[in-house]
This record gives C-alpha cells, sequence and structure tokens, in this order.
C-alpha cells in the first residue's frame, strides 16, 4: 500500500490569525511537506494544477523537480495534470524528463479540472472537454510508447514523424491514474488502457465513489486487463488530528467553516458523518481509514489532504509527525495484510521494468522454441 498526501495548492487566509500566506511562502511550504513526507515513511507526494487564483501550482513538473533534488524515495505525483488543456506532446516530454531527473519516482493523475474558465484561456471549449480526454490521452499514450509517432486528430496539428525528447526512463511510460469526481467516461478510459483509477474522495459520501470505482473494476476486467479485484485504484481522504479528539474538533472547527470548497456549508459534524472527513484522535483516523477498503475494495494507493483551508506549514508538519507515529504503521500493516496474494501493489518504476523485462524474455524464449 503507498501511502501519501496530495494538494490542492490553495493559497487560503487563516481565519484565526486573519493572515494570508504568500504565494511564495506556499510553494516553499508545499517544498516543507514534501520532505516531512519522506521523513516519517510515507510514500506519495502528489500537487494539483491550477492557472487561476487562489491556487499556486501552475507548473506541477517544476516544483516536483525541485522536490526530487531534495528527496531520495517518495514518488512524486500530480493530484490533477489536465489532460484537456494541456498539449499531449507537452505532458509526454515534461514527465518523461521528470522521470530522468527522479530517478523513475514519477507518476501522474490525468483529469478534466473543475475551473471552466480555464478552457479558453488556452483555447479550448469546455463542451468539448470529454472528446478532449479521449484523444489527448490516445496521442500521449503513442509518444511515450511508439519511437516515431505520424498523428492526426481533431484539436491539434497533426504530427509527422515526430519523435518525443527525452524519450521515457528505461522504456517504461510514468504510470498514469486517471482521477475522476463524476465522470465515467474517465473510468472508462482508465479500464481500456489497464491505467489506474484514482477516486477524489473528499467531497461526496461513500456510495457515489463506489458506483466509479465499481464501474471501473468491472471495465478493467472486461478488457482483460486481470480481475475486477486486481484493478489499480487509489483513494483521497482528509484528516485533521490532535491526541485528544476535542482538541482536534476545536482546533479545526475555523478552517473547516471558512474552507473555500465546503465551508459555509454544511456543519463540521454533518460533513464528517457523510464524506471520509475526520477531525478526531490518531485512533478515529486510522479506523475511518480503514472502513475505506470494506466499501472499495483492495486498493494500491491512499493520499490524504492535509494541508488545505489556511491551516499554517506549522499545524500541517504537525499533522504529518502525529500520522507517522501514531497512525501509518499500523494502517500500512494492516491493509497490506488484508490485500490477498494476487491483488497487486501499488505500482513503481522499478517493478513495472523488471515486469517489461520479464514480458520481454518470456516472448523471446518462446520466438526460440517456435524457430
Amino acid at each position: 500500500m503507498q501511502i501519501g498526501v496530495f494538494s490542492v495548492s490553495d493559497i487560503t487566509r487563516d481565519p484565526v490569525t486573519g493572515r494570508m500566506p504568500t504565494e511564495g511562502e506556499r510553494i516553499q511550504a508545499a517544498v516543507a511537506i514534501a520532505k516531512k513526507v519522506e521523513e516519517i515513511g510515507m510514500d506519495v507526494y502528489a500537487t494539483g494544477e491550477h492557472h487561476n487564483p487562489p491556487f499556486y501550482a501552475s507548473s506541477p513538473t517544476t516544483l516536483l523537480g525541485y522536490i526530487a533534488a531534495q528527496t531520495e524515495r517518495i514518488i512524486l505525483s500530480t493530484a490533477t495534470t489536465l489532460i484537456t488543456t494541456n498539449d499531449p506532446v507537452k505532458i509526454a516530454e515534461d514527465f518523461a524528463m521528470l522521470q530522468h531527473l527522479s530517478g523513475g519516482r514519477t507518476d501522474l493523475v490525468l483529469g478534466r479540472g473543475n475551473t471552466a474558465p480555464v478552457y479558453p484561456w488556452f483555447g479550448k471549449n469546455i463542451q468539448d472537454s470529454v472528446d478532449l480526454t479521449v484523444e489527448n490521452y490516445n496521442l500521449l499514450r503513442q509518444l511515450w510508447d511508439n519511437e516515431t509517432v505520424n498523428w492526426e486528430g481533431k484539436f491539434r496539428t497533426p504530427l509527422r514523424n515526430f519523435t518525443s525528447t527525452p524519450r521515457p526512463l528505461d522504456g517504461v511510460a510514468p504510470f498514469v491514474w486517471h482521477g475522476s469526481i463524476r465522470t465515467p467516461q474517465v473510468a472508462e478510459i482508465a479500464a481500456y488502457f489497464g491505467d489506474g483509477f484514482f477516486a477524489n474522495n473528499i467531497f461526496w459520501p461513500k456510495e457515489h465513489y463506489m458506483q466509479l470505482i465499481g464501474l471501473y473494476r468491472e471495465r478493467y476486467e472486461h478488457y482483460g486487463h486481470g480481475s475486477a479485484d486486481q484493478a489499480i485504484v487509489g483513494l483521497g481522504g482528509q484528516f485533521f488530528m490532535r491526541k485528544n479528539s476535542q482538541d482536534a474538533v476545536n482546533e479545526f472547527r475555523p478552517y473547516f467553516d471558512n474552507a473555500p470548497v465546503y465551508g459555509h456549508g454544511p456543519s463540521m459534524e454533518d460533513f464528517t458523518a457523510q464524506t471520509p472527513l475526520t477531525v478526531g484522535s490518531p485512533q478515529e483516523v486510522l479506523e475511518k481509514t480503514l472502513t475505506f477498503q470494506e466499501y472499495f475494495g483492495d486498493y494500491q494507493r491512499q493520499l490524504f489532504l492535509i494541508d488545505h483551508a489556511g491551516l499554517p506549514l506549522k499545524t500541517v508538519l504537525e499533522q504529518l509527525d502525529l500520522f507517522g507515529e501514531y497512525v501509518l504503521p499500523e494502517l500500512r500493516s494492516e491493509l497490506d495484510s488484508r490485500r490477498p496474494a494476487h491483488v497487486p501493489d501499488g505500482p513503481t518504476h522499478a517493478a513495472r521494468v523488471s515486469e517489461r523485462a520479464s514480458v520481454t524474455s518470456g516472448a523471446q524464449s518462446t520466438s526460440s522454441s517456435v524457430g
């Protein structure tokens, strides 16, 4: 089980102190959080992509490349890479470059995004979002999988004898997760290619995500990639904890009440009852997170949103220390013990290179014996 954190990269005023962090402070905080993630033994740091205030993460690969130079072990990913408005050629090149710089510690979550104005900013129409997703991903796969690409589509100028550089590290492209909050077509794309499916798992009740993940698993098996329970699933989640549960509730309430996404809406008690958000003690965080497997089946990656709503960096780092000491070891052990032997672990570059070598060797042996 791969466990880590993801950020939506918001810049939000601290409702307790009234202080608004600068863009520079939030960018440096992201680096500090990623380094803490590695320090406490987590596995993944992921950042979102946005091109509008109040967010700072307009260039995820730049941020992740900087973090790669200061870390040694963690996987560096995105919480969303906009497949609709980014040029697939640039995605192919940027993430292959990040692969090389990080020694393979790179994957990405593709998504359509949820900011409507971004489409015209990049010369696209939001009405084409699903068609853009399908066409752009098909091109991205060709760019990574084929040395020379000849391609023509609806939304981009044609490519003739084009080679994307650098080529993927060790001949193995970054692993792709397809992220979705509500779009069944995205689950279908993930299943068709045998890629991972990442369910945001933040704002909606579990029943909503059970439907999307169930569809993905069913179609994954339909396309012959393995049994439904072998499909590669990632989940989001949220927590705020203190050793004493009531202290967590009291401290987090002003941040919840003023959060850009769910503030001024349902009460914190209602929201925690209906969604994966946990506000309480480390034991409560552990127990609620363990229920995810009961609802969604065995899965490979669990990421938590913890640096949002104006929480100061000091508090976020304290949250990670508490998680590393009181939650992480037992959560990892319990989830790994529940996973049947035939269900794969989370994807890594080294494992995928080894798998590719085995397939190639097997094919060569078959060819040799036939000859």
